[in-house]
């Protein structure tokens, strides 16, 4: 979903080093992912990736995800903060250091856009 000139760009990766695209695409589609569960919507790259249905008889075009979020620059700046971190970090656990979560980053970010569906 994200460039992976972006994704270079904020790992500080010389764009012509290739040897982790596999990885950087990787940790973008989990970031993706992540944030998708998070907050109950499906993202879209443009708003022409929505699927859209058209009534047979009025011949109206309406989308059929009604929660629909397009890629803004909230969305992109919460998952190259994840991939950064993913990337700086390829452990689930670090030893030797202390660590905090920085405020106002990923959760954030991406909170306004949470959907509660009600049934």
């Amino acid at each position: 979903m994200l460039e992976l000139d972006i994704i270079k760009q904020h790992v500080q990766l010389e764009l012509d080093f290739v040897e982790d695209d596999t990885l950087l695409d990787t940790y973008s589609t989990a970031a993706r992912r992540l944030i998708e569960n998070r907050i109950g919507r499906t993202l879209y790259a443009t708003q022409g990736e929505i699927p859209t249905e058209t009534d047979p008889v009025t011949g109206e075009v309406t989308a059929t995800d009604e929660d629909a979020l397009v890629l803004d620059d909230d969305i992109t700046t919460a998952m190259l903060l994840l991939i950064g971190h993913w990337y700086a970090n390829r452990e689930s656990v670090v030893v030797g250091s202390i660590t905090s979560e920085l405020p106002m980053a990923v959760n954030s970010l991406i909170l306004p856009y949470r959907h509660f569906h009600f049934d």
